[in-house]
């Protein structure tokens, strides 16, 4: 359940062999040499990615030649071959059913759509689920919204579960789709939650700009652990990098804030010439902000549920978003 590269490493290497009968579906890389090899990783990244995407297929989000598992390899994935990964079942089962398809033992074209098919009742099951909890929700009769320090339990308590590290992003991102408008200020669609910012080229998990403009004012990088020196130095040399002026450059973190830490912080502004680097606690950024913004903080709730439940699943599980669900109609029913 929580590893799907073996259905699109099986998926991208009956497409190959759908386009080209005569390649060996078992030789999804170019480095292997021979006219029976093809590229996986272009079937996958040219069109699985999109029909994944257009259908929410739940799969890895990403093309499975990138894992560590499948990466680098230049030879046959034959069954006498073990692939080093977890769980070791699972890709044992993959090599064996592109065995099947290369000894001819099954077409890949049954395979290909019988695939599809199991992806597409699970994807159902999952929203047939997520449906069912939100007329739950629906249908609780409550006299009054929650209030700004019950929403600060219930996020709380969805933090505490388990692979959460996505939240303290949205929560923040929530904040700033509700009041944006009112402070002239706009948020950048958010970045993969596997994306390091290197690779995009961006600040922060969370970049804010002035309205109007798509110069980044603000960056919010988020952090299941404690912040330290070495964080505040990579943070520096973003400020220092950054084509245009940042203002704040803000941790958001659920774990402790040290005070050496935080007084490092400081020392940048003039360092810097004007921008500020600090450390904030994540439940205390959201009681500030619905306190703040108490009149709008059911409007908050909602958007956050929005971010949640449109996450991708490898950034936000199935479980995460139904813990969810179940929390709020339990908080909502004063239960």
């Amino acid at each position: 359940m929580n590893n799907r590269a073996g259905v699109r490493l099986l998926m991208s290497c009956l497409l190959g062999k759908l386009d080209k009968p005569n390649v060996d579906p078992r030789k999804p890389y170019t480095e292997i040499g021979g006219a029976d090899c093809f590229s996986g990783r272009a079937y996958d990244e040219r069109y699985l990615t999109k029909f994944i995407n257009d259908y929410r297929l739940p799969v890895n989000q990403t093309t499975a030649f990138l894992t560590p598992t499948l990466r680098n390899i230049d030879h046959a994935l034959t069954t006498d071959r073990e692939l080093v990964g977890r769980p070791r079942e699972l890709y044992r089962k993959t090599l064996e059913l592109l065995e099947d398809v290369a000894l001819q033992r099954v077409d890949a074209d049954v395979l290909f759509v019988e695939t599809v098919r199991l992806l597409m009742l699970m994807r159902d099951e999952k929203l047939a689920r997520i449906n069912s909890l939100m007329r739950a929700l629906n249908s609780v009769d409550g006299a009054l919204p929650l209030s700004s320090e019950a929403i600060v339990t219930l996020i709380s308590q969805h933090i505490a579960c388990k692979n959460s590290s996505r939240l303290p992003v949205l929560v923040v991102a929530a904040a700033y789709e509700v009041a944006g408008t009112r402070l002239s200020e706009s948020m950048l669609p958010l970045n993969s939650h596997n994306a390091a910012d290197l690779q995009t080229g961006s600040m922060g998990d969370v970049e804010i700009c002035l309205t109007n403009d798509d110069s980044v004012v603000t960056a919010y990088e988020m952090k299941m652990k404690r912040v330290t020196l070495d964080d505040i130095d990579a943070a520096a040399t973003k400020i220092y990098r950054a084509k245009t002026k940042v203002h704040n450059y803000l941790f958001i973190t659920t774990d402790v804030i040290d005070a050496n830490v935080s007084d490092y912080a400081t020392t940048f502004y003039e360092k810097t010439d004007g921008t500020e680097i600090a450390v904030l606690d994540c439940i205390g950024f959201l009681r500030h902000f619905l306190h703040l913004f108490h009149r709008i903080r059911a409007d908050y709730l909602n958007a956050y549920q929005t971010l949640v439940l449109n996450e991708s699943d490898s950034a936000v599980s199935q479980t995460l978003k139904e813990a969810f669900l179940a929390l709020r109609q339990t908080a909502e029913s004063g239960e």
